[in-house]
């Protein structure tokens, strides 16, 4: 399950150990911790890491497809969390050490910045293969992240990027070798948590007002 730790300003959350899907239970765990990072006053940032060879493998269908009469509530759940992290009230960091696939791939894309491992792991979104199609707030969170070309070929050719080529296609910020991911992150993290507060979150409030409008939906 989903843990947090702190090195001095720097909240690091870390997803687990597993697939890290989005059941119920793992997003109330993180929603859980958010709200630990959001309370504080104090100067601060997150980085958002995983243990393993996987960040995150996005929905948890086979729950999903066990109880289909929650698809709704459970869409509408996700995509708050998916604005929660893109408006954050403090600078965030995905340490992506492993594959970052479908809605975690998007919530990725719903930090600030990224960094990734260059050897290993992929960043993809299959959802064209797996017959799922993007919802309107989804694509627009995609689209505001990408540029065109790389949308594209993510979308509609679900094609898998390695790290090195995520951070030459400006999917992720850096890449950089296993050992040094997480500690990078930090770092980068460090250097901002004088703008955590108010403002920081009215600034990508605003900068993202169409894509938190679109999310705010699942149609």
């Amino acid at each position: 399950m989903p843990a947090l730790e702190r090195h001095e300003s720097v909240y690091v959350l870390d997803l687990g150990d597993g697939e890290n899907r989005f059941h119920p239970d793992w997003l109330t765990e993180v929603e859980s911790l958010l709200d630990e990072v959001e309370k504080s006053d104090e100067p601060r940032a997150l980085v958002t890491k995983a243990t393993g060879k996987i960040w995150s493998n996005g929905l948890d269908l086979e729950w999903l497809m066990a109880h289909p009469e929650q698809y709704t509530d459970y869409g509408v759940r996700v995509q708050a969390l998916l604005i929660r992290m893109l408006t954050a009230p403090f600078v965030t960091v995905a340490a992506l050490q492993g594959h970052t696939f479908a809605a975690g791939a998007m919530l990725s894309l719903a930090h600030d910045v990224r960094i990734m491992r260059a050897d290993r792991g992929f960043w993809c979104l299959p959802e064209a293969d797996i017959n799922i199609p993007f919802t309107p707030g989804m694509s627009a969170l995609i689209q505001s992240r990408l540029n065109p070309q790389t949308a594209h070929e993510a979308m509609v050719l679900a094609r898998r990027f390695g790290g090195t080529e995520a951070a030459g296609r400006q999917i992720v910020d850096q890449a950089l070798p296993e050992s040094e991911v997480v500690s990078t992150a930090v770092e980068l993290a460090a250097a901002h948590v004088a703008k955590a507060g108010p403002t920081l979150k009215t600034i990508k409030s605003r900068l993202y007002a169409p894509v938190v409008e679109a999310l705010r939906t699942l149609d």
